[in-house]
């Protein structure tokens, strides 16, 4: 998907290293919006794994960072991420403001990672 994401932003003219640029805020500094396309999202649910959980268990007696449960979270929000970019990318956007992630339980052992902002159409201040 990140050649997909590179060829469409340098399309676009605009950051063709990453695809839109994302923005938490509703301000783009350097930035002027000159259109808004409108939301976008991206979500992937993921299922624990019994050998994690089973790693999982004996870090909860020894303590630290349980890091296969911090490895799959971090490629989860990625992933929603980019298909988040992706539908950005396919309706005309350079760039998302206003963006946020959050999570969901959706069963027991499974959550939902869901990425979503506004997507925009920006051109660079002079």
């Amino acid at each position: 998907m990140t050649n997909a994401l590179t060829a469409r932003a340098a399309d676009i003219g605009n950051r063709p290293s990453d695809g839109p640029i994302l923005f938490t805020s509703e301000a783009t500094p350097g930035y002027r919006i000159v259109r808004v396309v409108g939301l976008v999202r991206g979500n992937t649910i993921r299922a624990r794994h019994v050998g994690n959980d089973i790693l999982a268990a004996f870090r909860t007696l020894v303590g630290g960072e349980i890091t296969e449960y911090t490895k799959m979270m971090a490629e989860s929000r990625e992933q929603a991420l980019d298909r988040m970019r992706a539908e950005a990318l396919e309706r005309g956007a350079n760039a998302i403001i206003a963006m946020r992630i959050t999570t969901s339980t959706v069963m027991a052992g499974a959550a939902e990672i869901l990425a979503y902002g506004t997507a925009v159409v920006v051109e660079k201040e002079s």
